[in-house]
């Protein structure tokens, strides 16, 4: 096969030109996108340069050997900015991270080599991801990073805490004379990430002071008061990031990028989108994400989030087939899941959910499942059924993980500061409010406006009506938004009680399953990682009968009511 890749300036010089010409959108390709023409043995990959060159090489590399026929193939990302931020200190501690140490830093500095930098550079440019957030280091430490990082189409921009009065115009001064200094050494710098801060001008100083060099402030929305208590039901911290920001909507500078979570609490595996996502009107913002499976097994219990990442962008935000998350945003940021582990990511599988992420950053319509057989193939010397039997066992582990911890909406019920294993009061009296307000007749936040916070009315109509409704709330989120009795019936026709006690004996036999069908292929794989996958699923078939048997016996000793299935509960 004759293979050409070029820029739009050169495409005459190929056999293909006129079916290019005709493929091209009428608004063009932009920077990123790319065009693959193939007809009988001659294949090119055009763009209209580096970076889109970048992307149609990686896209030939993924699906060369799928290619079958002619076919034409026109790609552009559906989101501008795709970025990982990464919690890496300086010392090469990573906060939540579940991987090793940080591949950026050690004691101090930025490390001496950089060749698997330049690895994982790479690696983000073939899933498409275009800019990282990495920590604020000396100046020429983050010049070679940005060096790096560059030969792949990939900003980096620097996270900080402003803890500054913005309304000192002294600290203007100095944040604008530092950041003058860092765009002398790394002009295409892309910016600032700021992790913590006081209020919005803060953001539209930063905001002034970069607008010079085309920089961008991206402001993380958290809402994350934790000075809450526990004993006011109104006080409710999923209002929290809507109430503070919806107000300031028209207040901030046009380089301010609002980083919103896809939640109103933490990542957790099963919360509503955050209503913040279909408010905002004037501001761009993107959707934050996190790879790293901070409340969903941190890389020791398999829990590929693809589909859930994939539903939450597909969401409608205003609930009567108007416009989805995807439609809205303008970046999609996640939390990074890698380190300096050998295989990156602890759990050899869980480097499925960086690719995913990337993917999905791209094209927000991809099928997770098809996104797990790129995985697979990229990943390991496979055939095809042993593929499709590891594609099986990862395909739908996060609802697994799903029903063997988190019940109908419920977070949180976990090990405080950890975040792992089982603790179902281990936030119910803290500072972050509490979340399930279990007792002897049921169980749930009321978070309705006509007893409840009121955060249903957070959402436009229909969806506010939708949720305020304990008998149209969806079953996954019922207890999300309701107080109820145990003896609730849920739509799929079970109680609440039984819900929780089916569930999670469901999600450990599926645990089993899991395991099970990982010992009979996994002797098709390379040592090194038939080791590391079987030591993870032990801890998670261990983990997994502990969610169970805590979580049902907690609710079977305030209710009293047994199990309908006579299964073994521990009173």
């Amino acid at each position: 096969m004759q293979v050409a890749i070029c820029t739009m300036s050169r495409i005459r010089e190929t056999v293909l030109w006129p079916e290019v010409e005709a493929a091209l959108p009428e608004h063009g390709l932009g920077v990123e996108g790319f065009v693959v023409v193939r007809r009988g043995n001659d294949l090119v990959v055009a763009a209209e340069g580096g970076h889109g060159l970048l992307y149609g090489y990686f896209y030939l590399l993924r699906y060369f050997e799928w290619m079958s026929g002619d076919f034409t193939v026109v790609e552009q990302p559906a989101v501008p900015i795709r970025m990982l931020d990464h919690w890496d200190e300086l010392s090469g501690a990573v906060r939540r991270g579940y991987s090793g140490g940080s591949i950026f830093f050690r004691d101090g500095a930025v490390v001496p080599e950089l060749s698997r930098v330049r690895a994982y550079a790479r690696l983000l440019a073939s899933v498409g991801i275009n800019a990282v957030a990495l920590a604020n280091a000396e100046l020429p430490d983050v010049a070679r990073l940005a060096g790096v990082f560059r030969e792949y189409g990939i900003a980096v921009s620097l996270a900080i805490d402003f803890i500054d009065d913005p309304h000192d115009e002294r600290v203007a001064r100095w944040w604008s004379t530092a950041i003058s200094r860092v765009y002398d050494v790394v002009p295409d710098l892309g910016g600032l990430l700021v992790r913590s801060a006081r209020d919005v001008e803060g953001a539209n100083l930063l905001a002034r002071a970069v607008a010079p060099y085309g920089g961008t402030v991206f402001w993380r929305v958290s809402g994350a008061d934790q000075g809450r208590d526990w004993r006011d039901r109104r006080a409710d911290r999923a209002r929290a990031a809507y109430d503070e920001f919806a107000p300031l909507d028209e207040r901030f500078e046009e380089n301010v990028v609002l980083q919103v979570r896809h939640g109103p609490l933490d990542f957790q595996v099963r919360e509503p989108v955050a209503p913040l996502l279909g408010e905002i009107q004037e501001t761009v913002f993107g959707i934050e994400l996190q790879v790293t499976q901070e409340f969903s097994g941190q890389q020791r219990d398999l829990c590929y989030l693809g589909p859930w990442w994939r539903e939450i962008l597909q969401f409608d935000t205003t609930g009567g087939g108007g416009v989805t998350v995807a439609d809205r945003i303008g970046a999609i940021v996640a939390v990074s899941n890698v380190g300096d582990d050998p295989n990156w990511t602890g759990h050899k599988l869980a480097q499925s959910n960086l690719y995913a992420f990337g993917r999905l950053a791209w094209d927000p319509s991809a099928d997770p499942v098809s996104l797990l057989h790129e995985w697979a193939a990229a990943t390991f010397a496979m055939d095809d059924r042993t593929r499709s039997e590891l594609v099986t066992i990862m395909a739908g582990s996060w609802r697994t993980y799903e029903r063997y911890t988190a019940p109908l909406g419920v977070g949180y019920m976990v090990t405080p500061e950890t975040h792992y294993g089982p603790n179902v009061n281990g936030y119910e009296y803290s500072g972050r409010g509490a979340y399930h307000y279990a007792d002897r007749y049921g169980v749930g936040a009321d978070r309705t406006v006509k007893t409840g916070s009121g955060f249903t009315g957070q959402y436009p109509e229909p969806l506010a009506s939708v949720y305020e409704d304990v008998y149209t709330c969806p079953d996954e989120l019922l207890l999300f938004f309701h107080h109820v009795p145990y003896d609730h019936v849920l739509q799929s026709g079970s109680t609440v009680l039984q819900h929780i006690y089916d569930t999670h004996f469901q999600g450990y036999a599926e645990v089993e399953a899991m395991v099970a069908r990982w010992r009979v292929i996994a002797e098709r794989f390379e040592p090194a990682v038939r080791e590391n996958v079987s030591t993870r699923f032990d801890v998670q078939l261990a983990t997994a009968r502990e969610w169970r048997d805590q979580v049902n016996t907690y609710f079977y000793r305030l209710s009293g009511v047994a199990d309908a299935q006579g299964r073994t509960i521990h009173r």
